[in-house]
C-alpha cells in the first residue's frame, strides 16, 4: 500500500495549492490512502466545513486535526456527521466527533487512521499514549486493517519520539504535526513502522510558521500582542512523506519526503 499524508495546511495559500496538487500527486504516487492534517487551513486558525468538503473532493481520504481544533465553531456539528474529519483522541469524553475512522478503500482494503496530541507545552489533555493503546487494541493490523497511520499533533520532538518508540511495530506510519517545519529525520524504526517528527507544512515558508513574518517577529521583539496574526499568502510549499507498506504485515517498507513548489528544495519521493 502506498499512503500520502501531508502536512498542516495553513491559510488559502495552503489550501489553494494542495487542492490544485492533490489529484495530480495522488495519481503521480500512485497513492491508495491521502491524510491531509488541515487544522490551519481558516486563516491559519482551525477549519470550515467548506475548506473540509474542498479537500474531499480533492482527493483527501481522512482529515486531521490538533489544538485549533474548534477555533470555527461552525466545525462542531459538521464533525459530528463526519466521520472521516477526526480531532485529537485524547479530547475528553464527550468531546464532538472522533479520534479514529476506519476508512475503507476501493478494493475492499481498510485502513485506520488516528489523530492525537502531545501535552508538552500545549493543553493538558488526556494522555495520548494511553489512549492510542486503547483505540490500537480495537483493530489488527495486517489482520482486519491493512494499514494503521497516526497522526501525532504535537509540540516537543523528544514526545513525539517517545510516541513513535512506544508504538512500533503497532502501526505502519506515525506523522508528527503542529511544528510546521519538515525534519529530515524520516526512517523505519526498528519494529517496522515509518517515523517523522515533522511533515511540515503545506503553506509560505516566507513567513513565521506559516504566518506573516513582520506582525509574527514584531512578538517577540516588544512582547506585545499586536495586530492578529494572519497567514503569508506567498507561493506554498507541499510538504508531506510518501510511505511504502508490506501487503502481509501492513509495516513499512520505506518513507520518503514529499517537498513540491514554493520555496524549499524540492523531494520527490519517486514511484
Amino acid at each position: 500500500m502506498r499512503i500520502l499524508f501531508l502536512g498542516d495546511v495553513v491559510g488559502r495559500t495552503g489550501r489553494d495549492a494542495v487542492g490544485a496538487a492533490l489529484p495530480r500527486l495522488r495519481t503521480a504516487l500512485a497513492a491508495d490512502l491521502v491524510v491531509v492534517n488541515a487544522e490551519n487551513a481558516s486563516h491559519g486558525f482551525g477549519l470550515a466545513p467548506d475548506m473540509a468538503r474542498a479537500l474531499f473532493a480533492a482527493g483527501a481520504d481522512a482529515i486531521t486535526l490538533g489544538n485549533h481544533a474548534w477555533d470555527r465553531r461552525e466545525l462542531i456539528p459538521y464533525i459530528a456527521e463526519t466521520p472521516r474529519l477526526i480531532r485529537p483522541l485524547n479530547f475528553p469524553p464527550g468531546t464532538p466527533g472522533a479520534g479514529s475512522v476506519v476508512v475503507p478503500l476501493p478494493d475492499g482494503r481498510r485502513v485506520m487512521v488516528l489523530n492525537a496530541m502531545g501535552r508538552l507545552f500545549l493543553p493538558p489533555l488526556d494522555c495520548p499514549f494511553r489512549g492510542t493503546a486503547v483505540e490500537l487494541a480495537k483493530h489488527r493490523l495486517g489482520g482486519d486493517v491493512a494499514a494503521i497511520v497516526i497522526d501525532f499533533h504535537a509540540e516537543a520532538t523528544s514526545e513525539k519520539m517517545a510516541f513513535g518508540h512506544s508504538f512500533d511495530g503497532q502501526v505502519s506510519l506515525v506523522a508528527g504535526t503542529h511544528t510546521h517545519v519538515p525534519t529530515a529525520d524520516h526512517q523505519v524504526l526498528p519494529g517496522g513502522t515509518a517515523y517523522v517528527t515533522d511533515a511540515g507544512m503545506c503553506g509560505d515558508f516566507d513567513s513565521v510558521i506559516g504566518m506573516g513574518k513582520t506582525t509574527a517577529t514584531e512578538r517577540f521583539w516588544h512582547q506585545m500582542p499586536g495586530e492578529r496574526l494572519q497567514p503569508a499568502d506567498g507561493p506554498a510549499t507541499i510538504c508531506g512523506v510518501l510511505v511504502e507498506t508490506d501487503d502481509a504485515t501492513g509495516l513499512a517498507r520505506r518513507i520518503a519526503p514529499l517537498r513540491e513548489a514554493g520555496r524549499l528544495a524540492p523531494a520527490w519521493p519517486g514511484v
